[in-house]
């Protein structure tokens, strides 16, 4: 078997996938119930070229045969053979069609606008945005409000695309059609729900 071949041989995925997955579920299921809060996501996976644990994490629970996964240009072809693998996902070069668009650090995310929306009578067909940030804290930066949050939670994001908060503002605006977005460094993990408002 050449290089090449031996390159694009699938990873590991968890160790204990039922146990795994289930307990990563919950986590996305609380980080989008707590926006804003910072957690860990560990997990036993092998991670592909570029792709960090709790992003890696959250597209081994979530994807499946019928989520199409949005991937930007450039990434490692084990990146793709990863999640075809162990995901069954179809791959999709159309950010609008894809259910999940997972944006690894260093590459450019499409705008929250090219995504997709849902419409009024299936709002949760919209996309899910999972983007590695270079920083994840609990700290001073933007301000949070809404369901979920007590007052106000402030969250620290370092490394977002240009005019990010200024396009969620709008993304906002739309619920309940929009985006949920997760980010992502490392085994940090926070969720930002299409429900919540930010003052950057």
């Amino acid at each position: 078997m050449n290089a090449t071949a031996d390159t694009l041989l699938p990873l590991a995925g968890f160790a204990a996938p039922v146990d795994e997955a289930q307990a990563s579920f919950r986590q996305a299921l609380d980080a989008l119930a707590q926006p804003g809060r910072v957690t860990a996501m560990p997990g036993s996976q092998a991670l592909p070229p570029g792709m960090g644990r709790a992003m890696t994490a959250l597209l081994l629970t979530l994807a499946d045969a019928d989520t199409p996964v949005w991937l930007p240009p450039g990434l490692h072809p084990a990146v793709a053979a990863y999640l075809r693998f162990h995901c069954g996902c179809p791959l999709t070069e159309e950010a609008a069609l894809a259910t999940f668009v997972a944006v690894p650090a260093g590459h450019a995310a499409p705008a929250l606008s090219q995504l997709a929306q849902g419409d009024p009578a299936y709002p949760d067909r919209s996309a899910t945005l999972i983007l590695e940030v270079d920083g994840l804290a609990q700290d001073a930066g933007a301000r949070l409000a809404g369901p979920g949050i007590a007052g106000r939670r402030q969250l620290a994001v370092q490394g977002l695309p240009e005019g990010f908060w200024a396009e969620w503002g709008r993304n906002h605006q739309r619920f309940p059609l929009g985006v949920d977005v997760f980010f992502t460094r490392a085994e940090q993990m926070s969720g930002l729900p299409r429900s919540t408002a930010v003052e950057a």
